[in-house]
């Protein structure tokens, strides 16, 4: 029974640990550098403590290149008017983003302001 219970909180700790660095990968990103990606909204992971979607972008070869992005909550968006339907429309279609990029050049990027399909424009960040 002893070991069960260690084991249980080894496991705990190993988990929180893992949704602990997820959560505080913002050490990564270089908040004086921010840059503009047109391209087509791929892919969208709507919940806590941040959404998360990707972007296809034409490179500066012509070649596509999938960029990924992390942003506040699905409460943000919510005060924002702005819902999980909204972006699962436009999934598929061209978005434009300003971002703040990885300082290790992954494309990976913290949102700041995403203009939808539809001309809306929702500024997140600072």
């Amino acid at each position: 029974m002893k070991y069960r219970i260690s084991a249980s909180i080894a496991l705990g700790v190993i988990l929180a640990a893992g949704a602990a660095r997820a959560h505080h990968n913002a050490s990564n990103i270089d908040f004086t550098k921010r840059v503009t990606l047109t391209g087509t909204l791929t892919k969208l992971d709507w919940r806590n403590p941040h959404v998360e979607f990707s972007l296809e972008v034409k490179g500066d070869n012509g070649q596509a290149e999938s960029w990924s992005f992390s942003t506040g909550t699905p409460y943000s968006f919510a005060r924002r008017k702005i819902t999980k339907a909204d972006f699962e429309k436009a999934i598929g279609q061209t978005i434009t983003v300003e971002v703040s990029t990885a300082r290790d050049g992954s494309r990976y990027g913290n949102l700041s302001k995403i203009t939808f399909p539809d001309g809306r424009v929702v500024v997140i960040g600072a």
